[in-house]
C-alpha cells in the first residue's frame, strides 16, 4: 500500500490541493494526503476502459453520468462546509453520479451512488479497507472493487442501516452483474476480462 505524504501532524484540506503542482495526483483522506499510484498497468487500463464502455453505452441520454479518475469528488465530513475546508478528496477510477445538484466544473461533491476501484498491487489494502469503510460511512451505494489479477469483482451495497454488508457479492468471468444502483444496466465480466 502507498503510505500517506507528508507530516503525520499536518492535517489537509481541499484548499491546500488546490495549490499543489498539477502533475501530481493525490487523494486526501480525513486530511491525510495520499500519493497515487504510478500510473496504471495495461491490464488495469483494459479492464477499466471496457467497465466504462459498458457503462457509458448504457447511460447515454440517461439522467445519471459516468466518470473517469482524474476526477475529483470531495466528501464532506461534518462541518466542513466550504469548499476549500473539505479534508477527504477522492479520485476513483470510476464514479456514477445520478444527482445532477452534485456536479461542479471541478468534479463532484457528496457521494457518488457508484464507485468502482481497480485493484493495483499499491492499492488493494487501502481500496478494501480505508476506501471501503470512508465509502461506505459517506454514503456511497454501491461500491464495486475489480481484482484484475484474480478476474472477479466484489459488489457492495449499502443497507438500510446505512452499512455494506459482511460478505460482497463476488462475480467472475462469465458472470454478468445484472443488478445495481443503474437499473436495467448488465455488465457483462467476459468483456471485461478477456484475455
Amino acid at each position: 500500500m502507498r503510505i500517506p505524504l507528508g507530516s503525520p501532524d499536518k492535517h489537509y484540506t481541499y484548499g491546500d490541493c488546490k495549490t499543489w503542482p498539477e502533475d501530481e495526483r493525490r487523494e486526501l483522506i480525513e486530511g491525510t494526503a495520499w500519493d497515487m499510484s504510478p500510473a496504471p498497468n495495461r491490464c488495469h487500463q483494459e479492464i477499466f476502459g471496457e467497465l466504462f464502455r459498458q457503462i457509458g453505452n448504457f447511460l447515454e441520454n440517461n439522467p445519471c453520468k459516468v466518470y473517469a479518475a482524474p476526477f475529483d469528488v470531495l466528501l464532506p465530513g461534518p462541518g466542513e462546509y466550504k469548499e476549500d475546508d473539505v479534508s477527504t478528496v477522492v479520485q476513483p477510477d470510476i464514479s456514477v453520479i445520478c444527482d445532477a445538484g452534485k456536479l461542479t466544473d471541478k468534479g463532484c461533491t457528496g457521494a457518488p451512488d457508484w464507485i468502482i476501484e481497480i485493484l493495483s498491487p499499491n492499492t488493494s489494502k487501502k481500496d478494501f479497507s480505508i476506501k471501503f469503510n470512508l465509502y461506505q460511512n459517506r454514503g456511497v451505494k454501491e461500491y464495486w472493487i475489480a481484482d484484475p489479477g484474480n478476474k472477479y469483482i466484489h459488489v457492495y451495497h449499502l443497507d438500510y442501516k446505512g452499512n455494506y454488508q459482511k460478505e460482497p457479492e463476488v462475480f467472475i468471468v462469465g458472470d454478468s452483474i445484472e443488478r445495481g444502483v443503474i437499473k436495467g444496466l448488465v455488465i457483462k465480466l467476459e468483456r471485461v476480462f478477456k484475455e
